[in-house]
């Protein structure tokens, strides 16, 4: 089973967030909380139905990712782009994505 991290996009300005280990909503993807087996997997899920819920994300999914040296890699391009911040200019402070991040 490949490893699985919790996404969404923050209700309040779209941002990609993801869901850490205290269970708070954080921008960055490694930060977040990985899903190694089936029940962590479930776990996930009730936590973003949960949170879509409550209003305080939209576009929730559980994600494949794998960890490369160290750090945890989306395995579609789709989330790589979400992770490393957009490719073009989206909203003050967040920078462009990593080229070679997403390319890989």
């Amino acid at each position: 089973m490949a490893e699985k991290v919790l996404t969404a996009n923050r209700l309040t300005d779209g941002i990609a967030v993801w869901l850490d280990a205290a269970g708070q909503w954080n921008e960055k993807l490694q930060d977040a909380l990985v899903a190694r087996h089936p029940e962590a997997v479930a776990a996930l899920e009730a936590t973003g139905k949960q949170a879509l819920a409550d209003n305080l994300v939209v576009d929730v999914n559980v994600i494949d990712v794998e960890e490369r040296n160290g750090r945890l890699h989306p395995l579609r391009l789709r989330e790589r782009i979400r992770a490393e911040g957009p490719t073009m200019a989206y909203a003050e402070g967040h920078g462009f994505a990593d080229p070679d991040f997403i390319a890989a």
